[in-house]
């Protein structure tokens, strides 16, 4: 959730340069302050605040790599954007995790520990 400040922040020195397929909307300030050599960039996140949740063309943007964003690719390989969900519910838990059961299937019999010679 944007704060308040950030609110009024962006109503008064941000200007709306666009807006990604989650609904994050990106802005940059409208000068740059004084001493500094570019003006700012920052994003209001749709939700509860997660950088994984902007996309590659537009963290490119965000980091002064590119200065516009990149145009959204359109090979059919490309999968959509996919925010990183670990440390959620939703995350991956392999077998054998905690949440999972806890119960690991045995070893199969192929490792040899090592033991150290002479």
């Amino acid at each position: 959730m944007t704060t308040i400040g950030t609110r009024i922040f962006t109503w008064l020195n941000g200007q709306r340069v666009g807006e990604d397929s989650l609904g994050n909307i990106y802005f940059a300030e409208k000068r740059a302050r004084r001493g500094q050599p570019r003006p700012r960039r920052w994003v209001l996140y749709k939700g509860m605040p997660d950088a994984s949740t902007v996309p590659p063309e537009w963290h490119a943007w965000l980091h002064y790599t590119a200065d516009a964003p990149l145009p959204t690719p359109s090979q059919p390989w490309v999968k959509p954007h996919l925010p990183n969900l670990t440390g959620t519910p939703e995350g991956y838990r392999p077998p054998g995790h905690d949440y999972e059961g806890g119960q690991r299937p045995p070893a199969t019999g192929d490792y040899e520990a090592w033991i150290p010679g002479p």
